[in-house]
């Protein structure tokens, strides 16, 4: 009985073409880039700018929802039925959290940065 030309691919295994692709290969396809120069300080003020934006946000939407200006400002006085809304303990606990987490977004980002080195010969 002759396998067909569909099952023979499974009976054989897998094919070369079929393995893992090594750092190497996908540094000369491109997808394994290695920053130099420019482009290289350009990526760490991007990190430092994306942590700084992040600490920022988070501090302003811990602090801010249990201040006088979340709910003395501009926006209330002139819809006053927000007021109970805003004012209510879940909303200011779910801004608070959702700056926790962006501080905790940017700190990480800090932390776990790191450059690709060259290989020493």
């Amino acid at each position: 009985m002759t396998a067909s030309p569909d099952t023979r691919s499974l009976e054989t295994g897998p094919t070369p073409d079929s393995s893992p692709t090594a750092p190497a290969d996908l540094a000369t396809e491109g997808l394994l880039v290695e920053r130099t120069g420019l482009d290289l300080w350009l990526h760490r003020f991007a990190i430092l700018l994306f942590v700084l934006i992040c600490a920022s946000a988070g501090v302003t939407l811990v602090i801010l929802p249990w201040s006088l200006q979340w709910t003395d400002n501009f926006l209330l006085l002139r819809f006053p039925a927000l007021r109970p809304l805003v004012t209510h303990g879940f909303v200011r606990g779910l801004c608070s959290g959702l700056g926790i987490l962006d501080l905790w977004i940017g700190f990480s980002e800090a932390v776990h940065y790191h450059e690709e080195r060259p290989p020493q010969k």
